[in-house]
């Protein structure tokens, strides 16, 4: 609970996103326009209304005349940014949108979206770029198909790899007033947001569509909590992945670094090349922690690894001094523009031919395909073969969610062949499931499949999997500020305090 209060005190600053009842169905129309070249929303709303700021009545009041007469409207307008030329869009009367602009708040999105006959999904996630977008609209679409009668809100808030939504999320829970469904890491992430007080168990869903024994027992192992399950997964994704131009690599005779030795060598002869070595954003506060869990793991090894996470090693290893030495210096080899990047920026490097090597995770590869990028390679990070650092992107029940029929629909979706085939291949990530269609994936996550298969698993601490959300965060608090302070010493006293704090570590 203390966990949920301290995330309220950083959301008031962000949007949220509270359900709202819908307008009345048919609303009245002032008038109809025909959407020219340069049309939009906020100039609509100045030319009716004298006020730009109105725009978000214009959309509410279109989409609930687009549900109640789509011959006549057949487009809704799913993004302010987005309307196309020929587009009818109908234009309220003065009194409608200010009814409707006296009581707008632009933290509640579901304001601007009509409910079907069946209501609405409001599906709260982070995903909001290139494959994961894209995939999340895959499974969208066969939520449609099957329940044609419900609305779906795609609820995103963007930024730090979910802290920004996980923040947002926190104030809706607390509240009383969550998502119908929202994302949530496997593992022990969900004891931020206590669950056995807003969440549901998820077991029934579990029986009824026998994912008990469609999902590997790692993966049974690290979804449960407190004896049950709290959410469905939709994937599985694997943290540490080296990524590289191909012909970059070919043109300088390269191969990927097995150790990091080899990483210095590679990185080298880049250098002389004119080739920005390593790649890497750091502006989203994450990924640096990203990084040196890959390192951390070629160090000490799978136990050694794990034992980070349950007290069984400690911080102050003479591996882990290790480690922190070769994060620092393959930040030697980094991008001098690493603080302003997010991660796929950084990527932007290896899509251009300017960089050679990246370490992240594989939805890489789905960013990649969204990109029309082929010309990339892959390799396990240094020092990391045979071992697969896992996470795996879930859905959650709130207790209080608005839509639960549509929420757990949503679940069963999520958990399907079905859905899964469809989210999976654009995402760039592996089914849940081990029943999926290989041919249906490319070749990188043809090559997941069988690594998930036979490779010693551990679980990603960045990505919610191997620790509380508290302590996780304050490991990549910890590794964001030793980029910039190269102090081995104080970080390495840092991470084993924060350990202690934690209740992991003597």
């Amino acid at each position: 609970m203390k966990k949920l209060f301290a995330l309220t005190l950083i959301a008031v600053l962000l949007l949220t996103i509270v359900p709202m009842t819908a307008l009345a169905q048919g609303p009245e129309c002032q008038d109809v326009v025909t959407i020219q070249k340069d049309d939009w929303l906020s100039k609509l709303a100045d030319k009716y209304f004298g006020d730009i700021f109105a725009w978000p009545a214009i959309m509410a009041v279109h989409n609930q005349a687009a549900l109640a007469n789509p011959d006549k409207f057949p487009n809704k307008i799913i993004n302010a940014d987005v309307i196309e030329v020929g587009w009818s869009v109908c234009i309220p009367t003065a009194d409608e949108a200010d009814a409707f602009m006296a009581k707008w708040d632009p933290s509640k999105p579901e304001m601007l979206y009509a409910s079907g006959a069946s209501g609405q999904l409001v599906v709260g996630s982070w995903w909001t770029a290139g494959g994961e977008a894209d995939g999340l609209a895959a499974m969208f679409d066969i939520y449609r198909k099957m329940y044609p009668g419900v609305e779906i809100v795609n609820a995103t808030v963007a930024g730090g790899a979910g802290t920004n939504f996980k923040a947002v999320l926190a104030t809706r829970l607390i509240g009383g007033d969550p998502p119908d469904t929202f994302q949530l890491h496997a593992g022990l992430e969900v004891a931020t947001y206590s669950p056995e007080q807003y969440l549901q168990p998820v077991d029934d869903i579990y029986a009824s569509e026998g994912l008990n024994d469609i999902f590997p027992p790692d993966l049974l192992a690290m979804l449960k909590y407190q004896d049950h399950f709290w959410g469905v997964p939709a994937n599985i994704h694997r943290s540490n992945v080296l990524w590289y131009n191909k012909s970059v690599f070919d043109a300088n005779g390269l191969t990927p670094p097995t150790n990091y030795d080899e990483f210095v060598t590679v990185a080298d002869k880049l250098k002389a090349a004119g080739i920005q070595p390593f790649v890497i954003g750091t502006k989203g506060g994450w990924e640096a922690g990203h990084v040196f869990e890959s390192v951390l793991l070629a160090e000490l090894g799978p136990e050694g690894y794990k034992g980070l996470w349950n007290g069984s090693t400690s911080w102050m290893d003479p591996k882990v001094t290790k480690a922190l030495e070769t994060f620092k210096m393959m930040m030697t080899y980094a991008n001098p523009d690493h603080p302003a990047m997010t991660w796929d920026g950084a990527g932007e490097y290896l899509l251009s031919g300017k960089g050679g090597m990246m370490i992240m995770g594989d939805w890489t590869d789905g960013w990649f395909t969204s990109k029309g990028f082929t010309d990339y390679g892959w390799a396990p990070s240094p020092g990391t073969q045979g071992t697969f650092i896992a996470l795996s992107d879930s859905f959650a029940l709130p207790k209080d969610a608005p839509d639960k029929e549509n929420a757990i629909n949503w679940l069963k979706v999520v958990g399907s062949k079905e859905g899964q085939e469809a989210f999976n291949p654009k995402k760039g990530s592996i089914c849940a499931r081990t029943d999926c269609d290989p041919a249906l994936f490319n070749e990188y996550l043809q090559s997941a499949m069988v690594d998930w298969s036979k490779d010693n698993i551990v679980p990603s601490v960045t990505h919610g999997a191997a620790a509380v959300e508290s302590w996780a965060n304050d490991y990549k608090d910890a590794i964001t500020l030793f980029v910039t302070s190269g102090d081995v010493a104080g970080t390495q006293a840092q991470l084993q305090s924060a350990c202690v704090d934690a209740g992991v570590c003597q």
